[in-house]
């Protein structure tokens, strides 16, 4: 190299250069008298490319070996911006950060753990879930919350998603995906569930989120979110012997898993949330108990699918009725998902919290204690589904799992040994 390429290599790498003694420079030169220590990092790499047509797309892959530690870039190029994006969905890389190769190697050289982020769009609130990779392969939670913005409000009656409800998770959703890359997220998954299956314009509200994001929300079918919960469920809390089901209910629908031991034998989808009894039946609102008795009776037609069901040796229940609901028990006004996971909530406590919540209207239930404000109208819906699934399996209590679709879409999609 002469002493100008040397000067443009150091100012690429934005460092002032050495005092130069030579017109040029072979390589051991360069490396033995101009790269000193604690200025540049100095590292053995090597390369191996290789090129594929993706659409009208250059794909390169490459495996890269630097210091003995192994790494793999793609890179995806084409004039069209269009192209690309389409050329990365292809590749299932959606979400994925674009990270510039000296980046991408410090990282690989410095072993820093890999952190992925999920958001899980439901029909009445949306979960952010962070997540680092330990030396084990298991998961650590980084962060790990929720935002209540209501996306299926009106949707029972006309079918569509509003302006608002759009505008409210969008909102959440862009500075949710915001906290992951600011906190090292290598991707972020963004998945929509019963809300965005039944929306007549989802198609509208997963444009206006690509907009604001970048990122293309998954309508994940109905059977795949049981499956994710379920390996959630596998993976925090573990499986004894015996019949177990896992259910999850939440503002659209509720998923249901059978199994024994660690097999999987029945799961299904019901379109049974608390969103639509709420506006079905005006549960924000006081009711009275022939009120409560017609929405008993819908929610029980409406969950025949699991009626003559054997006893199950273990009822597991995931949610946001269900997590506020054993944290109301415990008076719980910080919510803790440690102290969650795992917790009991019983028959008679279910009950009990039914008889509170019908005597009151939503602005009297923000006053309770351990129940999220922005639920208070849905609540009492989620309750009447969870005493349901209870009376119809038999059960006097259930365990609660705090992990749910974003703690088994990580895992199963990122390759996880562990939650």
């Amino acid at each position: 190299m002469t002493s100008d390429d040397v000067r443009r290599v150091f100012d690429t790498m934005e460092t002032q250069p050495p005092h130069m003694e030579r017109d040029a420079y072979s390589l051991d030169e360069f490396v033995d008298e101009l790269i000193a220590p604690g200025t540049v990092r100095l590292v053995k790499v090597h390369k191996h490319r290789v090129r594929y047509m993706v659409g009208s797309c250059m794909a390169e892959f490459t495996d890269v070996v630097a210091d003995g530690r192994d790494a793999r870039t793609i890179a995806v190029e084409s004039e069209v911006a269009g192209d690309v994006v389409s050329a990365v969905n292809d590749l299932g890389l959606n979400g994925y950060v674009n990270t510039n190769y000296p980046e991408g190697l410090r990282r690989a050289l410095d072993e820093q753990s890999d952190r992925v982020a999920v958001v899980d769009v439901g029909t009445n609130s949306v979960k952010f879930h962070l997540g680092e990779r330990e030396g084990n392969g298991r998961w650590r939670t980084v962060i790990d919350r929720a935002e209540v913005t209501r996306l299926g409000e009106g949707l029972a009656h006309n079918g569509v998603i509003s302006t608002d409800a759009m505008i409210r998770t969008s909102n959440a959703i862009a500075a949710m995906v915001d906290e992951a890359k600011d906190n090292g997220a290598m991707a972020v998954v963004v998945v929509g569930t019963a809300g965005m299956r039944i929306a007549k314009n989802s198609n509208v509200v997963i444009e206006t989120i690509r907009e604001r994001t970048g990122l293309i929300l998954e309508v994940i079918p109905g059977e795949e979110e049981v499956r994710l919960a379920y390996v959630a469920v596998q993976a925090g809390l573990g499986l004894g012997s015996g019949l177990t089901v896992v259910f999850d209910t939440g503002g659209g629908s509720s998923q249901f898993t059978f199994g024994e031991d660690s097999r999987v034998d029945e799961r299904f989808s019901v379109d049974v949330g608390a969103a639509r009894y709420t506006e079905q039946f005006r549960l924000d609102e006081a009711v009275s108990n022939e009120v409560l008795s017609a929405t008993f009776d819908a929610i029980s037609s409406d969950l025949e699918s699991i009626d003559n069901r054997s006893r199950p040796d273990a009822l597991v229940g995931m949610g946001g009725a269900i997590t506020n609901m054993i944290a109301v028990s415990l008076s719980m006004a910080i919510y803790d998902p440690a102290v969650i996971q795992g917790s009991v909530l019983t028959r008679a406590e279910v009950d009990q919290q039914i008889e509170l919540y019908r005597s009151i209207d939503a602005a009297g239930r923000r006053s309770v204690v351990g129940l999220q404000p922005k639920r208070a109208d849905v609540i009492l819906a989620g309750a009447c589904i969870v005493r349901t699934v209870m009376e119809k399996l038999s059960r006097e209590s259930l365990v609660v799992s705090d992990h749910g679709l974003r703690h088994g879409l990580l895992i199963d999609r990122f390759d996880a040994a562990g939650s």
